[in-house]
């Protein structure tokens, strides 16, 4: 079994989603078939509390006017660390960039098959290694 069009059609879109948001690291996984209750997760992270909810909020919006859907859960809004929207379909993860380097969900899912995305949304790979030495350079002084 494979994720249905509808679940790619809804991953592309969060996706590209995202990417316009300056997510990092978007990925996504066709899970359909080691898990019965959705097709595919998509991950994303952000370096900052302020940023996820800006790319939650977009996901959201962009899917529930562009495809009809809205989400039947949303959690983890009131911190913003780790914002989960299951939309049955897909289930979408977006993680500060601390919470997605300690709960490494890719880890957990990298036999399942991956989705591929928009191309502005594979660019975002990297991301955020480049955002941490460049904040680790500014800490000690140095621009990079």
């Amino acid at each position: 079994m494979t994720a249905t069009d509808r679940s790619i059609e809804l991953i592309n879109a969060a996706a590209q989603a995202a990417a316009d948001k300056l997510a990092h690291d978007i990925i996504a996984y066709d899970v359909s078939d080691v898990l019965s209750i959705t097709d595919a997760f998509l991950l994303a992270s952000a370096p900052s509390d302020r940023q996820v909810k800006s790319i939650v909020d977009e996901i959201e919006e962009r899917l529930n006017k562009d495809l009809g859907a809205k989400p039947v859960r949303r959690e983890g809004d009131r911190e913003a660390r780790w914002v989960l929207l299951d939309y049955v379909d897909i289930v979408v993860h977006v993680q500060h960039s601390e919470e997605r380097v300690f709960y490494a969900l890719e880890r957990l899912w990298k036999d399942c098959p991956e989705i591929d995305l928009p191309e502005e949304a594979t660019a975002t790979r990297g991301k955020a290694a480049a955002h941490a030495e460049a904040t680790v350079g500014d800490q000690d002084g140095e621009l990079l």
